[in-house]
C-alpha cells in the first residue's frame, strides 16, 4: 500500500516538532523512493564501489537521526534533505579515498540530467561538490535547485514546491547553474588544480 502524501507530511511535521519516533515511522513509508534515489547515486559511481545503495540509505538514516530536525512543509523538502545527506556521504567517502590534491588527470565533468563522469569518479564528485559550494555561496537558491534536481532526482515541479518558487524559475535557475558549473569544472580541469 502506497503511503499518502498527507501521512508522510504529518509524520515529517511531528519529527520537526521533536517527536523522536516520527522518523522511524517515516522511513518504511519512503524507503522505496530513498532506495531509488540511492541507486541513481550509486549508478554514477565506479564499478566495485564499496558502498551499496542499501548501505547509502541506511547511512543517510543514521545521519538524519543524529541531526537536528528541520522544519518540513512537504515531502519534496524531506527528499531534498535526503539527497543532500546522500551527496555528503558520497563526497565524504570520495574525499577520504582521494585525500591527495586533485590532479590534471581528471576528465571534464559534464553536468546533465545524469552524472556523466570519467575514470576518476570520486575526484569528479569532489570537484562538483566544491563548485556547487561556490555557486551556493553566490546564489543559494540556484545551488539548492542543482542539489534537488541533479542529486535528488526531483522533478521541476517537486523542486518548485520545495523551494516555494515557480517551475519557470526552477528551469531558469537550472539552466544557469548547469552552464555556470560546467564552466567552473572546465576551468578547474584546464588549470590542472
Amino acid at each position: 500500500m502506497e503511503p499518502s502524501g498527507r501521512q508522510v507530511t504529518q509524520l515529517l511535521k511531528a519529527w520537526s516538532e521533536g517527536e523522536p519516533t516520527a522518523l522511524e515511522r517515516i522511513m518504511p513509508l519512503v524507503y522505496r523512493e530513498l532506495h531509488a534515489m540511492a541507486r541513481r547515486y550509486m549508478a554514477n559511481e565506479r564499478p566495485g564501489h564499496t558502498l551499496q545503495a542499501t548501505a547509502l540509505v541506511h547511512e543517510a538514516y543514521v545521519r538524519l537521526v543524529d541531526s537536528a530536525q528541520s522544519s518540513f512543509e512537504s515531502r519534496a523538502q524531506f527528499f531534498a534533505l535526503c539527497a543532500q545527506v546522500m551527496r555528503r556521504i558520497l563526497v565524504d567517502w570520495a574525499r577520504s579515498r582521494h585525500a591527495q590534491k586533485r590532479g590534471g588527470d581528471v576528465e571534464p565533468l559534464e553536468l546533465d540530467e545524469a552524472l556523466v563522469v570519467g575514470e576518476e569518479r570520486g575526484r569528479d564528485l569532489v570537484a562538483l561538490d566544491d563548485a556547487l559550494k561556490t555557486l551556493t555561496l553566490q546564489d543559494e537558491r540556484k545551488g539548492k535547485v542543482v542539489e534537488m534536481r541533479f542529486f535528488g532526482g526531483l522533478s521541476v515541479e517537486e523542486t518548485a514546491t520545495a523551494l516555494n518558487i515557480s517551475p519557470e524559475t526552477v528551469m531558469r535557475d537550472w539552466k544557469f547553474a548547469k552552464s555556470w558549473l560546467r564552466r567552473e569544472l572546465n576551468k578547474e580541469t584546464a588549470s590542472g588544480s
